[in-house]
């Protein structure tokens, strides 16, 4: 399955309100620097809406990768949602947790990776199946690590 998942409980009882830029981040030409910043977030309240419910896993493996879900890769990954057709969930298999969209069909269920040197996976009655939990979202380090020598 190649892609395995370290999970970790939601803490949520701690606020850490960190200040953002409420206007935005141009992405195309840059705008003024804000002289100030008066709005704050809490990535908390924003990212964990069931905290009872809510956990945190970190990636290993690459059969995600075509979504840019890298090892490393923390996910937030609520199970009290419903999984719908192409959420991108958590599953156990046969004991193991592994990550893939799941593609339900009438009588099949297919979990699709996002790496082509990897097959998609009918679930058969013969496994042991269960969706885990609903990623919501993937939180992702974006600085490059420096190479030396």
């Amino acid at each position: 399955m190649s892609t395995d998942i370290t999970i970790f409980q939601a803490d949520t009882t701690v606020h850490l309100p960190l200040p953002y830029a409420d206007e935005g981040i141009q992405a195309g030409f840059p705008s003024p620097a804000q002289d100030y910043i008066t709005e704050t977030i809490d990535l908390n309240y924003e990212l964990v809406p069931h905290p009872a419910s809510t956990f945190y896993g970190r990636v290993s493996g690459d059969s995600m990768i075509e979504e840019g879900i890298d090892a490393g890769d923390i996910l937030v990954i609520d199970r009290s949602l419903e999984p719908e057709n192409g959420d991108l969930c958590v599953c156990c298999l046969d004991g193991d947790f592994t990550l893939k969209r799941i593609r339900m069909e009438k009588n099949r269920v297919w979990l699709i990776p996002s790496n082509e040197t990897f097959d998609p996976i009918l679930v058969t009655p013969e496994n042991r199946f269960s969706v885990w939990g609903v990623v919501t979202h993937t939180i992702k380090s974006n600085r490059r690590r420096r190479r030396f020598g």
